[in-house]
């Protein structure tokens, strides 16, 4: 063998190797907690994930579609199994674990309500976590049983996901990837319970009396963040204003519904008065203010 030859090979064995070992890197889990929008826009922020996709998983019929699959989620036919709406998750396991994946997905919804999520209800907003390998079940297990302690404890019911292998996994409809980026609605769903698998968790916060701003928020909240960058950080009103997470507040009147985030509540004594849901620029925040002090 000649020398170009026999640099020719060594290259080529070297690409494969790198081919091979990026493979190895590369998992693949699919997570259902409801709607798939604010699931795929969840995972696709965690460093270490190369690709969430919106799709549909668990069910044993070919080809489901988005219409089809809500058409069942209330009566479906004898012998069918319903789809759920799910995320194709792939990642990097040398940078993010499974176990960190599984607990993150945990935390970012109520895996004790039974077919639904929030006002989304019906079997094909059930809760699932479908593995593809033994250590991702053997972690999904193992995360269940941590997480039900805590949920327990913080009075929950049990558990509900569907832990199982996956069978097949059909894309969704292109209108439905990247939808939330795709139509902006200046908030982010939330249907976590707030139980974290931290044992740093926040300390509740309770009424100041008189009038305060309180403004519920969240992790991985791109609206979130954009309140305070815009009207946030640089507010110097005499009414207090704090943030929040949701399950944090106690003692308080609230008559909104804190299922997205952010939340801009208005309280006097402890009562909320009225709400802004979602972002909003200065000019709006100031005026609702005004109005809030008179």
């Amino acid at each position: 063998m000649g020398q170009k030859q026999g640099a020719y090979m060594r290259y080529l064995i070297l690409a494969l190797f790198l081919v091979v070992s990026l493979q190895a890197k590369k998992q693949t889990i699919v997570f259902a907690g409801g709607c798939f929008w604010g699931v795929e826009k969840h995972f696709e922020k965690i460093k270490g994930v190369t690709d969430a996709q919106s799709g549909y998983a668990g069910g044993n019929y070919p080809n489901p579609t988005y219409h089809k699959v809500l058409s069942y989620r209330y009566d479906t036919p004898k012998g069918v199994k319903n789809y759920t709406e799910s995320v194709k998750v792939v990642y990097d396991d040398s940078v993010v674990s499974s176990a960190e994946l599984i607990k993150s997905f945990w935390e970012m919804h109520d895996p004790t309500q039974k077919n639904r999520q929030g006002n989304d209800r019906g079997n094909n907003y059930r809760s699932a976590i479908f593995y593809t390998t033994s250590g991702q079940k053997a972690d999904a297990l193992k995360t269940k049983a941590e997480y039900q302690k805590l949920l327990s404890k913080a009075g929950y019911g049990k558990i509900v996901t569907q832990i199982e292998p996956l069978d097949k996994f059909y894309p969704a409809e292109q209108y439905h990837q990247d939808y939330l980026k795709k139509n902006p609605k200046g908030y982010c769903p939330n249907h976590a319970t707030g139980v974290k698998f931290s044992a740093d968790a926040a300390k509740a916060i309770t009424p100041l009396g008189g009038k305060e701003i309180v403004v519920v928020d969240a992790a991985d909240c791109p609206f979130c963040e954009k309140l305070k960058k815009d009207v946030l950080s640089s507010y110097k009103g005499a009414v207090p204003l704090r943030t929040a997470r949701a399950n944090t507040l106690k003692g308080f009147k609230i008559k909104t519904k804190l299922d997205a985030t952010p939340i801009i509540l208005f309280i006097q004594d402890g009562k909320e008065l009225f709400a802004i849901r979602g972002y909003v620029p200065p000019k709006t925040f100031y005026k609702a203010l005004g109005y809030f002090k008179l």
